[in-house]
This record gives structure tokens, C-alpha cells and sequence, in this order.
């Protein structure tokens, strides 16, 4: 007897920690922008995993770079070479400028590499006092789940009672670049920030914030950290979202996409003169740079070389948004977009951020919402413009205009 819907939720919810809310809905395939679920209903995928799918489910040429490899070899450890990591790094260089990268797994350890590598880099190279580095982060960011990073964070769900926290990071108001100016010290290493901040709602910066936060670190000698995890790999309608205001940081952090949604591949870019702290045994991972997540980003760094995607996602979100901007003021109070990523903020007094999206999931769209009042729009840019009109008239069917 075939399991239904219920059987799979029942399943995880007694068996799987909580620590997630998820839609009621047991997706079992994917392809493209689509997924279905094991009742056979069909889904347009609105979310693309946070970005992971930026690519959609299954891209052909993905899939064979990863059937290739899994024919070969899947892993050395670093203890050893492989004909992949090279290759792979060599490529993800030319994508970002820089001179190296350091390949992990997740974004959260991304992050926590950057973290590691712009402490070090003050202590050896600035010449900052022993265990007196600072980072400066922003309110609402989102860098991941780890005791360090929530350690800075303002969300209370996932910094309550994980004390006690870790110490180094002043925290400033995103997009102001006075309270940015005067948190910077002589022990400031770093500025962390995401160019776009996906988990707080899609939250575009004013404009030339990113050049103003460039400025502060040059004439400060400090790091600029972009967390490109989400924003960037075309997602923006650029190779990243610094791009948009011309602005290259001295650290890039990756993750999600570049793993092409089938395996978990994050990475730091940045230049010699910061690299060359990192040493033998000061730093690693059993998986980082393992030779097939090796193999499938360095597709991804090839389909990304051409700019078809980058591109595509800027042509697709100006479609989108097109679409959207009516209901400003008709359901929703606000519309935010950079490339096909989107932010949309549900009316005071009208249905919360959840509702919606369970409006969309009749309707056939599967969505986020965040902090109650916002869902977030992520559509593999593979998605066809006729699917975001599909996705269009879903959301103003489901609010009722």
C-alpha cells in the first residue's frame, strides 16, 4: 500500500526534530521549476530551496556532470589531490576575480571560514592585539544557525537560550553608513554583510550603500564580507548582487547554488594577501572540496561564464515585477525585487504572510513567508514567463483582488 500525504507527515513529525514548520505537502519529484508531490499534484517551485535551485531540479547538464563522477571518484579527503578541486577552483577564480578559494560545505560554514580567515588575517597582517578583533554585522542579517553566528544575530527564534554567545561583533543598522562609520575601530578586521538581505525579506540597501561600505574599509584598512549565499550565482540579475553598484568586497561567500540544488558546496573567494593566513591543519573539512561537489561546481561556474542566467533572471524579474506592482496597495503594501528575487509584504490588516502562502499552495505555487508579514519568490530561473504569469494571477486570486 502506497503511503499518502498524511502517512509521510505523521512520519516526520514523530520521528524528525521540529525545528522546521513546513507547508503540508510531501514532495516526492522535481524537474525544472516544477515539483510533484506523492499524490501526483504538480507544484511550481517558488522557493528553489532558498536558492540552492537556482538551476532548477535536475538541469540536464548537471545531472551528467554528477553521473560522470559518481562513476569515478566521490571522495579523497584533503589529505590527498584530485583531478577536480583544481579545476574547480581554478574556474570559481576566474568567476570572482580572486585569487583563491577555500571550499567547504554549507553556507553556515562559509561563513564561519570568513569569520576565521578575517580574524586571522587581523591579527597576522593588520597587526590587531591578541583576541581583540572585531567584526561589524547588521540588524536583520541572516549568515546561518551556528552557536557563532547566532551569536549575532537579532532573531530572537534563533538566538534564544543558546548562550552564552560569542563575543567580537558590534552590530549597526543595515544601510546606515554613519552608524557603520563610527562602530569601526583600529581592532575592526571586518564588515560582514549580505548585499541583499534575504531572510529579513528581500531588503535592498539605499542606493550606493555598497560603495559607501567599500569606501569605510578601504580608508579603514577592513575587510568588506559579502554573504552571497542566497544573492548571488545570477540570482540577482548579476553574477552577484555587488555587482549592481560596481563593488568588489575582499571576501565572497558562496554556497547554495553553487552546488547546482545536488549537493551541499559552499566556498570564501578572496585574494592572496588574505588566503596566505590559512595553513596546513589551521583550517579544513572531511568534505570540503570533495571531488564530486568539485565536479558540479565547476558546471555551474561554466553555465555561469556565458551570463544566459544572469541575464535571464534580470529580464524575468523585470516581467515579474511588472505584474506585481499593482497590487501594491491592493493586498500588498510593498513590492521588492533585484533580478527574480522578490519580497512581498501583505497588507496590515489583511491575511499574514503564512495564510498567503497556504492560499498559494491550493492554487498550485509553493512559497515562504518570514517574520509574518512577507513571502519571499525565488522561481528557478529556468521558470518560462508564461509560469510567472501563472504564479501572478495565483497570488491576486489568493488575495482576493
Amino acid at each position: 500500500m502506497t503511503a499518502s500525504t498524511a502517512d509521510f507527515i505523521t512520519m516526520t513529525e514523530r520521528y524528525a526534530a521540529h525545528n522546521y514548520h513546513p507547508l503540508p505537502v510531501v514532495l516526492a519529484r522535481g524537474e525544472g521549476a516544477w515539483v510533484t508531490d506523492v499524490e501526483g499534484r504538480r507544484f511550481l517551485d517558488c522557493l528553489a530551496g532558498y536558492s540552492a535551485l537556482n538551476f532548477g531540479h535536475g538541469h540536464p547538464r548537471l545531472l551528467a556532470r554528477a553521473h560522470a563522477q559518481l562513476d569515478t571518484l566521490t571522495l579523497t579527503s584533503r589529505a590527498f589531490f584530485s583531478d577536480q578541486l583544481g579545476p574547480f577552483a581554478e574556474a570559481l577564480c576566474a568567476l570572482t576575480g580572486k585569487d583563491a578559494i577555500l571550499p567547504m560545505n554549507t553556507g553556515a560554514e562559509a561563513v564561519e571560514t570568513a569569520i576565521k580567515v578575517a580574524r586571522r588575517w587581523g591579527y597576522q597582517v593588520k597587526g590587531v592585539p591578541e583576541d581583540q578583533a572585531n567584526i561589524v554585522v547588521m540588524e536583520g542579517n541572516f549568515h546561518g544557525r551556528t552557536t557563532t553566528i547566532i551569536s549575532f544575530s537579532d532573531d530572537k527564534v534563533a538566538r534564544e537560550d543558546y548562550g552564552p554567545y560569542t563575543p567580537g561583533f558590534r552590530t549597526v543598522t543595515y544601510g546606515d553608513l554613519d552608524a557603520l562609520a563610527a562602530a569601526i575601530d583600529d581592532f575592526t578586521v571586518g564588515v560582514l554583510l549580505e548585499p541583499i538581505q534575504g531572510e529579513g525579506g528581500v531588503i535592498i540597501p539605499p542606493e550606493g550603500y555598497l560603495v559607501g561600505v567599500r569606501d569605510l574599509c578601504d580608508s579603514h584598512g577592513v575587510l568588506m564580507i559579502a554573504d552571497e549565499i542566497q544573492s548571488g550565482l545570477a540570482r540577482s540579475g548579476r553574477t552577484f548582487a555587488c555587482d549592481h553598484e560596481g563593488v568588489i568586497p575582499d571576501v565572497y561567500i558562496m554556497g547554495k547554488a553553487l552546488g547546482g540544488g545536488l549537493v551541499p558546496l559552499s566556498a570564501i573567494a578572496t585574494n592572496a594577501s588574505v588566503m596566505s593566513v590559512i595553513t596546513p591543519g589551521s583550517h579544513g573539512s572531511t568534505f570540503g572540496g570533495n571531488p564530486l561537489a568539485c565536479a558540479i561546481g565547476h558546471e555551474v561556474c561554466d553555465m555561469l561564464s556565458t551570463g544566459e542566467f544572469q541575464n535571464r533572471a534580470a529580464e524575468l524579474g523585470d516581467h515579474l515585477a511588472t505584474r506585481l506592482a499593482p497590487l501594491v496597495g491592493h493586498g500588498l503594501s510593498a513590492v521588492r525585487n533585484r533580478g527574480l528575487w522578490f519580497g512581498l509584504d501583505v497588507s496590515e490588516f489583511g491575511i499574514t504572510g503564512r495564510q498567503l502562502t497556504l492560499g498559494l499552495l491550493e492554487r498550485g505555487i509553493l512559497a515562504k513567508d518570514t517574520h509574518g508579514s512577507t513571502i519571499r519568490l525565488a522561481p528557478p530561473i529556468v521558470v518560462e514567463e508564461s509560469e510567472l504569469d501563472m504564479l501572478a494571477d495565483a497570488i491576486t486570486d489568493a488575495l482576493g483582488v
